[in-house]
C-alpha cells in the first residue's frame, strides 16, 4: 500500500467527465430492445436492439398494439405526460422468448418502450416477493444502530443480486465516497472503509441516480445497439434502465477486472445519501423485478437509515440539553457572567467535547485544558469577533480560514467561538488536530488522465493508496452549534438582567435619597411657613393698633386696606403649606380653600353670594402662590368697589385650554371705576402688584363688562 501526505492539487481536478453527454448516448445495452412510439398516432418511429431477431421482422411504421398487444396500447394511450414510468402487467411474447415492458412518458410527443427478457432466479424462489421484503425491512429495523444497519444491508442486498460483491457506499461531504459495508466472497480481497473520490461518479451521473434509482450493466463487453432510423440520437434515455453506460465508466469497471455491476440508489429526503454497489466478476443480469424489488428494498433502508441518523441526533440533544440545564441555573445564578463561568470551565468544555477552553474579557484571557498561548487566544478572539460580527463562529479547519494559526493545530485545530454580546467577553472551545489516515481506492489525485491518443481515461489502479490529512479537528456537529446559540442567547439574557436589576437597584437608591431629600424639604419648608405666619400675624397686628390709633379717617381707611391686603397673603400662603404635595397642587382645589377661608373672613353675606366653577388644574406650586394672590386680589376689589359696600354676586371660573389657563372673577356690580384706586386703572397699590404678578406668570389680565358688572380675565401658562 502506498502512503504519502498530500494536498489537493487543483491543476489535477479534471472535470470533463461531469460535462458528459450521459443521459443522451444514442444507444442501448443489447441484452433488452427499445420502441420508440409516437403518443399521438401509436405507431413505432424508432427502436434499439436486434428487434427483427427477437420481437417482429417488420417492426418500424407498425402499431405498438401489433408489437406489443393492446393491453399495452391501452396503458400508453392512459399515460399523462409527466407520470413517468408504467408497467405491463402480463409478459409479452415475441419471437422465441416472453418479454417484460416497462414504459415511459415525461415529456414530448413519444413514449419510450422497454422490452427486458424475463426473471432469472429469485430469493424467494416460489414464494411472495412482498414476504421476502417484508422479512427484509423487519431485520432493518431490529438493528441497533447505523453501522449494523449498513453491515445488514450489504448481505441482504448480496443475497437479494447474488452478485460477487455488494457494498454499501456513502457519499461524504465533499462528495467523496466511503465504503461503510461490504459483503463479498472469501476470495476477494475488502474495499470496506476505503474512500472513492469525487471523479469517480461525475455529478450529472449523481443527478442521474436520483432520477432513475436501479442500473444494471449485465456485461460490460457488451457492443452498443444504437437507435435506429437516423436523427434519434438526441433522444433523453434519462428513466431508460437499458441506456448505454459511459465508455469511461466501462473502462473503469474494466480497470477493476468486473465484469458485471448494478447500482441501486440510496435516496433519503430527495438527497443522494449513497448507494449499493454491486460487482460481480463474470456476466451477471439483474431482472426487472428484482431491480424493482431492489429499488422498494433501497427505499425501505433510506427510511431506517433516516430513523437511525434521527435516533442518534436526539440522543445528543438530549445529552446537550441536560448539560445546558446543569450549568446555566449556576452561571445564572452567581450574577456576574465571567467568575460563574471561570468556575465552570470543565463543565464547558465537556458539554462541547472539547480538549480546551477558554474565556476572554477585556483583554484577560482564562484557561482550561489544552488551549493556545493567551496572546494567540486573544488573536482568535478578536479574528472571530470581526469575521462574525457578534455571531458564534465554528470550523474544523481554523487553519483554512485564519491562516497564522496553523502552527497552533495540536491545540487549536477547530474553535468554536461565542462572543457576547456585552462586555468583551468571547468563550472559546478548542479541538486538536486528529490525525486522519484515509485509505483510498487507488490515488485520488489520478482518477482521469489522458491517454496518449487524447482520449480520457480513468485510473487503472484501484491499489489501496493511503493519504494523511493533517490540520482538521472533530467537526462540530449541527447540536453542538445549536447548543453554542442557545447559550448565547441564554448567557446575553442573564447579562442584561443582571445589569438590569443593578441598575434598579442603583434606581431606587437615588429615589430613596431623593424621597429623604423631599421629606427634608418639607419640614424645612413647614418650618419656614410657620415662621412667615408668626412674622405676617405681628405684621396684622401692629397695622391694626396703627388703624385705632390714627385720628385721620383717610389714613385710618388706608392702614385698615393694608391690613386686610397682608391678611389675603397670610391666607394665600397658610393655604397653600396645608397641602401634603408641594412640588405641583391643583390649583382648583388651591383656589377653592382659599375662597372658603375668604368667605369666613368676609362675612356671611359674602359667603352666600360666591360661587365657584373650578376645572382641575395641575400646575406648579410657585405659579399656584401668584394665582392665588392675583385672585385674592380680585375678589377683594369685587367685593370692594363692585356694590358700593353693598353685598352682592361674585362668580370665580377656572379653565383649562391646552397648556394655557382662563382665570374669571365676575360680579354683576356698576361697572368699570372712575376713581383713582378703580380695577384696572394701573396707579392703585392691588393693581400695581397684579400688574407684577402677571408678568412673573407671563400673562395677562384683561377687564371686560359684564353686562351689568364686570369680568376681569386672567389668562396664563401653566408651567414656566
Amino acid at each position: 500500500m502506498a502512503t504519502r501526505s498530500v494536498a489537493t492539487d487543483p491543476s489535477q481536478d479534471i472535470t470533463a467527465c461531469d460535462r458528459e453527454p450521459i443521459h443522451i448516448p444514442g444507444a442501448i445495452q443489447p441484452h433488452g430492445l427499445l420502441l420508440v412510439v409516437d403518443a399521438t398516432t401509436l405507431t413505432i418511429v424508432a427502436g434499439a436492439g436486434p428487434i427483427e431477431e427477437r420481437l417482429a421482422p417488420e417492426w418500424l411504421g407498425q402499431p405498438l398494439s401489433t408489437l406489443a398487444g393492446e393491453q399495452v396500447a391501452e396503458m400508453v394511450r392512459a399515460m399523462p405526460i409527466g407520470l413517468g414510468s408504467a408497467a405491463a402487467a402480463a409478459p409479452i411474447q415475441g419471437l422465441t422468448e416472453c418479454f417484460t415492458v416497462t414504459a415511459h412518458r415525461i415529456a414530448g410527443d413519444i413514449v419510450l418502450i422497454e422490452m427486458e427478457a424475463g426473471a432469472a432466479d429469485t430469493p424467494w424462489g416460489a414464494g411472495s416477493p412482498l414476504g421476502w421484503l417484508d422479512a427484509a425491512a423487519t431485520s432493518f429495523e431490529r438493528t441497533g444502530d447505523l453501522a449494523m444497519l449498513c453491515e445488514r444491508a450489504a448481505t441482504t442486498f448480496r443475497l437479494l443480486t447474488g452478485f460477487d460483491r455488494v457494498m454499501l457506499y456513502r457519499f461524504l461531504d465533499e462528495d467523496s465516497g466511503r465504503v461503510v459495508a461490504e459483503a463479498r466472497t472469501p476470495e476477494l480481497h475488502s474495499f470496506l472503509n476505503h474512500h472513492f473520490p469525487a471523479s469517480d461518479i461525475p455529478k450529472q451521473a449523481r443527478a442521474l441516480y436520483v432520477r432513475n434509482r436501479t442500473r444494471s450493466i449485465p456485461d460490460i463487453d457488451y457492443v452498443p445497439a444504437p437507435l435506429r432510423p437516423a436523427g434519434f440520437e438526441t433522444v433523453d434515455l434519462s428513466d431508460v434502465a437499458l441506456r448505454s453506460v459511459s465508455p469511461i465508466h466501462i473502462r473503469y469497471l474494466k480497470n477493476m477486472g468486473v465484469a458485471a455491476s448494478a447500482s441501486i440508489s440510496i435516496v433519503k429526503d430527495g438527497v443522494l445519501w449513497g448507494m449499493i454497489a454491486c460487482h460481480h466478476y463474470s456476466s451477471r443480469r439483474l431482472s426487472p423485478d428484482l431491480r424493482a424489488a431492489a429499488a422498494a428494498l433501497a427505499s425501505g433502508l433510506a427510511r431506517q437509515i433516516r430513523a437511525k441518523e434521527e435516533a442518534e441526533i436526539y440522543r445528543e440533544r438530549l445529552r446537550l440539553r441536560a448539560a445546558e440545564d446543569s450549568i446555566l441555573p449556576r452561571i445564572i445564578g452567581l450574577g456576574d457572567i465571567v467568575p460563574a463561568v471561570r468556575r465552570l470551565m470543565p463543565e464547558m468544555a465537556a458539554m462541547m467535547g472539547a480538549s480546551g477552553f477558554a474565556v476572554v474579557e477585556k483583554g484577560k484571557v482564562h484557561v482550561h485544558g489544552i488551549c493556545p498561548p493567551p496572546l494567540a487566544i486573544l488573536d482568535i478572539a478578536q479574528w472571530a469577533t470581526a469575521r462574525s460580527g457578534g455571531e458564534l463562529v465554528a470550523t474544523h479547519e481554523l487553519a483554512t480560514l485564519m491562516p497564522e494559526a496553523k502552527s497552533l493545530a495540536a491545540s487549536a485545530a477547530g474553535v468554536m467561538a461565542l462572543p457576547l454580546v456585552d462586555g468583551g467577553v468571547t468563550l472559546l472551545w478548542f479541538r486538536p488536530e486528529q490525525v486522519e489516515e484515509v485509505e483510498w481506492a487507488g490515488n485520488p489525485h489520478k482518477s482521469v488522465a489522458l491517454s496518449p491518443d487524447e482520449a480520457l481515461t480513468p485510473r487503472a489502479s484501484f491499489e489501496s493508496w493511503g493519504e494523511t490529512v493533517r490540520g482538521r479537528s472533530r467537526r462540530w456537529t449541527l447540536e453542538e452549534v445549536e447548543s453554542g446559540h442557545r447559550l448565547r442567547r441564554a448567557l446575553h439574557d442573564a447579562s442584561q438582567n443582571h445589569r438590569l436589576r443593578g441598575l434598579n437597584t442603583a434606581l431606587q437608591r437615588t429615589l430613596d435619597d431623593k424621597e429623604a431629600l423631599l421629606i427634608q424639604k418639607d419640614v424645612l419648608m413647614k418650618e419656614v411657613d410657620h415662621r412667615v405666619q408668626n412674622s405676617l400675624q405681628l405684621v396684622s397686628s401692629f397695622l391694626a393698633l396703627q388703624a385705632k390709633a390714627a385720628g385721620d379717617a383717610r389714613v385710618r381707611e388706608q392702614l385698615t386696606e393694608a391690613q386686610a391686603r397682608l391678611s389675603a397673603v397670610a391666607l394665600v400662603h397658610r393655604r397653600l403649606y396645608r397641602d401634603d404635595q408641594i412640588q405641583t397642587v391643583d390649583l382648583a382645589r388651591y383656589l377653592e380653600d382659599l375662597v372658603g377661608d375668604m368667605k369666613q373672613s368676609l362675612g356671611r353675606e359674602w359667603s352666600t353670594r360666591m360661587r365657584l366653577d373650578l376645572a382641575p388644574v395641575l400646575m406648579p406650586t410657585d405659579r399656584a402662590i401668584n394665582l392665588g394672590l392675583v385672585t385674592t386680589e380680585l375678589i377683594i376689589n369685587a367685593t370692594k368697589y363692585a356694590y358700593d359696600g353693598a353685598v352682592g354676586p361674585v362668580t370665580i371660573t377656572l379653565e383649562q385650554y391646552g397648556n394655557r389657563l382662563r382665570l374669571i372673577v365676575a360680579d354683576e356690580g356698576r361697572g368699570r371705576a372712575v376713581d383713582g384706586d378703580a380695577p384696572g386703572d394701573g396707579r392703585g397699590f392691588g393693581s400695581r402688584m397684579m400688574a407684577a404678578m402677571m408678568q412673573r406668570l407671563s400673562g395677562s389680565i384683561e377687564y371686560d363688562d359684564n353686562r351689568p358688572g364686570l369680568r376681569a380675565i386672567v389668562i396664563a401658562p401653566i408651567a414656566d
